[in-house]
């Protein structure tokens, strides 16, 4: 495999151009972006520089791509990085700092021209300090060692970007015009620039670990898909083309011997939201209205992410653990209705009631939900590389693909358990371990397995939820406590306040770094940056922090009259007391919805299917205006709709090699 540039030299010639010069090797050659065209150029080796190029201070460890907003295009560079390990003789690096580099000669990131490109350029930041990058220069962190063996001979002299999971190649949309250069151009070959890049938290992890005398290193990777990406509630279940939201694939390496390529394990697991079309509609209520749609391309989606996940994986268990009464049940209903309606070969249902299998804190009772994986993992296995063999010993032929509502606590524990069995069946294979030995003997390498399964659990619920994952004290110790579950209700609350009041914007970053959304030159609607609520729905919020001072006031000044201030204070709760009944009878006006791709379609679906409630929608809407709101929404969706249908047009022509650019 083609290993990138490692260093770059950063020179800026005026308003003209900008020019990478790759450190290493010497006469590499360099890559040059005229600011004014956009046009990206790969020089002739040893191309003098302009004698007006300045050299920039920082050193460049990589392009994360380039994206274009409102009045200019730009070109996002990797300018930190910090070393987290090494895996098969590689270095694996975290993306710690970044700069963004205006082409339009005449924009300012620092100071933009207009508050619509302020805000874009404020949503591109967010989303890099928010999720940590991780990457390699000369090893694909994208796929697992199975996928990478099984292509071990056609991959040998293609570039990295070349060989990355589609999925998982976080970066791929802002890389698109790198690629285009370099399909159209066989001169202009760009790969030694394209930095493939895995989103997460703590998506790589890896420990020197020893047991009974034998050296080993143990690894966890979690890889997060590029598709239908976003937050807890706004990305639910599964789309047109089979993706669902929250998608990870997460792989547990052992490595055992003298260095990494002597003995290779590997397992995976997935997990992915239940893929029928459904949705949790905020209205500032701790649980939000349920929505489940019954539309006729539902069977479609569900069948594609079947057979995607079929055709890498090989064989599904299907492990669910929403409830089965209450809130959540008509999820699990639409679920099972939609895999019995479609009878797939080499598709197995599994229904574990979590909650009420290990309430009063019973976490042994997940041994219940192993017993009837065992048949399953058994024929599954795993990925067994020995370096003195000519072929795998052993090969994965099946995946479990594991759910609860949010695929994060119940969904981490069912999987740290599943993974922690399979640990044990293969150290018992290798003969680290005899058959009457398990790994909960060795504290040392349980500590460090229990730590990284909840970094992981955190990883995957900070970049879905906002906060770190509940349960976890299970996770880390193998026991509930009393300070867990203090720790999950301080969690609990500010999920409650991150997925009402500031996951829009979040969701905004993430539609706009993955092509979902794509500003137009030019573009500049106010509804981004103003509030086009009527004023009486943005007044009331006003009117109750007033009515609560008032109340405060009343409690610290002096008094005059006992009798007065009763009267005085019968006011202002009732004022607050009507505000607060206003606010939540309207709790959908106040919810930070994303505004770049709007959800008015979801919010106010009224076709077949299941609804636990229309709350938070005013005290009655008239049919009419919601007609109107849904029509207004529609044609919204449908811009977006085509626009990323034109987006996803380029990008599979980029991959079938056309040499047709992206407008």
């Amino acid at each position: 495999m083609k290993p990138l540039h490692q260093r770059l030299n950063l020179y800026t010639n005026g308003n003209e151009t900008y020019t990478f010069v790759p450190a290493e090797p010497v006469g590499a050659r360099s890559l040059t972006i005229y600011r004014n065209s956009g046009d990206i150029i790969l020089n002739a080796p040893n191309t003098p520089l302009p004698v007006t190029a300045e050299r920039s201070g920082k050193t460049i460890y990589g392009i994360y791509g380039t994206i274009s907003l409102a009045l200019s295009e730009y070109v996002i560079v990797v300018t930190g990085r910090e070393l987290r390990g090494r895996l098969m003789g590689q270095n694996i690096y975290r993306a710690t700092d970044y700069d963004i580099l205006p082409l339009n000669p005449d924009i300012s990131v620092t100071n933009p021209p207009h508050p619509v490109e302020a805000h874009l350029l404020a949503l591109v930041r967010s989303h890099l300090a928010g999720g940590s990058f991780f990457f390699s220069y000369a090893w694909d962190l994208t796929r697992r060692l199975q996928a990478q063996w099984t292509a071990l001979h056609e991959d040998k002299d293609k570039p990295l970007w070349e060989v990355a999971d589609d999925r998982f190649f976080w970066n791929k949309y802002l890389q698109s015009r790198l690629i285009d250069v370099t399909l159209g151009n066989p001169d202009q070959n760009l790969s030694p620039y394209i930095l493939p890049v895995m989103y997460g938290k703590t998506a790589f992890d890896i420990r020197a670990e020893r047991v009974n005398g034998q050296h080993m290193r143990f690894c966890l990777i979690s890889r997060r898909s590029r598709y239908r990406a976003g937050t807890r509630y706004f990305r639910r279940g599964v789309d047109h083309e089979g993706h669902v939201a929250n998608f990870n694939e997460t792989e547990q390496i052992l490595l055992v011997g003298p260095d990494d390529t002597s003995v290779q394990l590997s397992f995976v697991q997935t997990r992915g939201s239940v893929p029928v079309f459904w949705a949790e509609i905020n209205t500032l209520r701790y649980k939000p209205d349920l929505q489940v749609m019954d539309l006729q391309e539902t069977v479609d989606a569900t069948r594609k992410h079947f057979e995607e996940n079929l055709s890498t994986y090989g064989e599904q268990s299907l492990v669910n653990l929403v409830n089965q009464k209450g809130h959540e049940q008509p999820v699990k209903e639409a679920y099972e209705r939609y895999v019995s309606q479609l009878d797939m070969p080499g598709v197995r249902y599994e229904y574990f009631d979590f909650h009420n299998e290990c309430k009063h804190m019973q976490w042994d009772r997940i041994d219940v939900l192993l017993s009837r994986l065992e048949e399953d993992l058994n024929r599954y296995g795993y990925f067994h590389l020995d370096a003195s063999k000519p072929e795998p010993l052993r090969v994965q032929s099946g995946a479990v693909r594991t759910n609860c509502m949010d695929n994060l606590d119940r969904t981490n524990v069912g999987q740290s358990a599943i993974a922690k069995w399979m640990l044990n069946r293969q150290l018992k294979t290798l003969g680290i371990l005899h058959e009457s030995d398990g790994i909960d003997r060795y504290e040392d390498f349980m500590k460090d397995f229990r730590e990284m399964w909840t970094d992981h659990a955190n990883m995957i619920s900070i970049a879905y939820s906002g906060t770190g994952a509940l349960k976890t004290d299970f996770t880390r110790t193998g026991e509930r406590t009393r300070k867990g579950l203090l720790e999950d209700g301080y969690n609990s609350v500010m999920r409650y306040l991150k997925n009402n009041f500031f996951d829009g914007a979040r969701q905004d970053a993430f539609d706009l770094m993955t092509g979902v959304f794509i500003p137009r030159r030019g573009w500049a609607p106010t509804t981004l940056i103003r509030d086009n609520r009527p004023l009486i729905i943005r007044a009331v919020p006003h009117v109750l922090w007033f009515s609560l001072f008032m109340i405060f006031a009343g409690l610290t000044l002096p008094r005059s009259s006992d009798y007065s201030l009763t009267f005085y204070f019968l006011l202002w709760f009732t004022v607050a007391t009507l505000s607060l009944i206003f606010i939540f009878a309207h709790g959908v006006e106040y919810v930070s919805w994303p505004r770049l791709v709007p959800l008015t379609d979801i919010i106010y679906y009224s076709g077949p299917g299941f609804r636990s409630g229309n709350r938070g929608k005013g005290f009655g809407i008239p049919a009419l205006q919601i007609d109107k709101l849904k029509e207004g929404a529609g044609a919204r969706a449908r811009r977006l709709a085509e626009g990323h249908r034109r987006v996803k047009s380029k990008l599979v022509e980029v991959e079938m090699g056309t040499k047709e650019r992206m407008d």
